[in-house]
């Protein structure tokens, strides 16, 4: 990873140096396509030691990406293989087990995002095609019809061929392209926390609706003292939010337990708690003259399926491919037909993703008895369905649809 001076002209001007933003640039940086990377955080403080809860599910389609940029040495170590996911409504009969047949391999891998970001940065360092600037304030940017130049508030200009905006939810080079957006509020918030519990959980991943919203726990490696781990992410509404967030740790724990019954035994320690609001948003489009919009800034969806950073890297991989494609026909990576066949690409599976993710939230947020009968109905059909078993499996591993070549395997 270089410095970078005044003058120093990229392929990629890349706006946003989180997960999706820096596997972008590693993965462009395996084509030979250079990159500047901007990002306003210090790494340091994203790094930091201590598991605060915040982890990822990494698809097996999200796996092979990251194996494919060099990537799987650094990671497999503290990978927590997903071996099956327990789907309850209020922990009563009748629920769906996704456990995929052992030749099959796992239905992903959880982490926890310090290390993605670790096992990222160092990548990135001994990338030469790759110039971070992390700490860095955006003063301004520019797209004209030979180029893109962003300026940081020190004064350095960085020069590239295209800007991608990889920002998140709020991204400000999104809101000054003026691209408009779908969105709506759920109404809830994510309340994230890491624990330890008595008995080992097997690699299952439990998602436990209840009618104030689901309860998940996501298996996580067994810590230096051998404590058995999950990362838990609670769901309730916003107007209770406050007063979860505040309650002392035995309530806190209290209520943990109350959620989730014996599933995995008593439970020790429950880590600091950290939340997010939950919302949906969509872009109209993920394209203007030089820019795109990867990850977050062109999609949100609910937690529910844990797909939201997948479906980042779904579009890393087309990204990739298309300006990989294009610049071997002697197209540049900002030429209008890169773009076009990465939206075309893009746009319908990520809406789908988003819609039935919607559609699956407020499915199992519905309240009442006969709500929740009728769920359990249809969770029990679900059971005896292996192709609709089968089907959602593959939608979990990320391996449906036309997929980029970096996460075919």
């Amino acid at each position: 990873m270089s410095a970078a001076g005044d003058t120093d002209r990229r392929d990629l001007v890349i706006l946003g140096g989180g997960l999706v933003g820096m596997t972008l640039a590693l993965a462009a940086a395996k084509k030979g396509i250079s990159s500047h990377v901007v990002d306003r955080a210090d790494p340091a403080d994203l790094v930091a030691e201590g598991f605060d809860g915040r982890a990822s599910a990494i698809s097996t389609a999200s796996w092979n990406l990251f194996g494919n940029i060099g990537l799987h040495p650094s990671l497999e170590p503290f990978a927590s293989p997903i071996a099956k996911i327990a789907v309850s409504d209020q922990l009563k009969p009748g629920r769906i087990d996704f456990e995929p047949d052992p030749h099959e391999g796992s239905l992903g891998r959880m982490f926890e995002n310090r290390r993605l970001r670790l096992a990222l940065y160092e990548a990135a360092e001994g990338e030469p095609l790759i110039a971070f600037h992390p700490h860095s304030e955006i003063a301004n940017r520019h797209r004209g019809p030979h180029g893109v130049t962003v300026t940081l508030a020190d004064g350095r200009i960085l020069a590239g061929n295209l800007m991608i905006a990889a920002e998140g939810r709020r991204s400000p080079t999104r809101e000054e392209a003026g691209i408009g957006i779908a969105k709506w509020d759920y109404g809830h918030r994510a309340i994230v926390a890491g624990l330890s519990h008595e008995r080992p959980h097997g690699g299952v991943a439990w998602e436990i609706f209840w009618p104030a919203g689901p309860f998940a726990l996501l298996p996580m490696r067994d810590d230096a003292e051998g404590r058995h781990r999950s990362a838990l992410v609670w769901t309730v509404d916003e107007k209770d939010a406050a007063g979860v967030l505040k309650l002392g740790d035995r309530a806190f724990h209290a209520e943990v337990v109350k959620r989730m019954g014996d599933v995995f035994g008593a439970v020790g320690d429950i880590g600091p708690r950290s939340s997010f609001p939950l919302g949906f948003h969509h872009t109209a489009r993920i394209v203007e003259d030089r820019l795109t919009l990867v990850g977050d800034a062109a999609h949100g969806i609910h937690p529910i399926a844990g797909q939201g950073l997948n479906l980042g890297l779904r579009d890393v991989g087309a990204l990739v491919e298309c300006m990989a494609e294009g610049m071997r026909l002697g197209l540049e990576p900002g030429d209008a037909q890169v773009l076009a066949r990465y939206e075309r690409w893009r746009g319908l599976d990520s809406m789908m993703v988003a819609m039935a993710t919607d559609g699956l939230t407020r499915l199992f947020g519905v309240p009442g008895r006969t709500a929740s009968a009728v769920r359990r109905l249809g969770m029990a059909g679900v059971q005896r369905a292996a192709p609709l078993k089968t089907w959602f499996m593959d939608e979990a591993r990320g391996v449906s649809g036309q997929l980029p070549e970096l996460l075919a395997g």
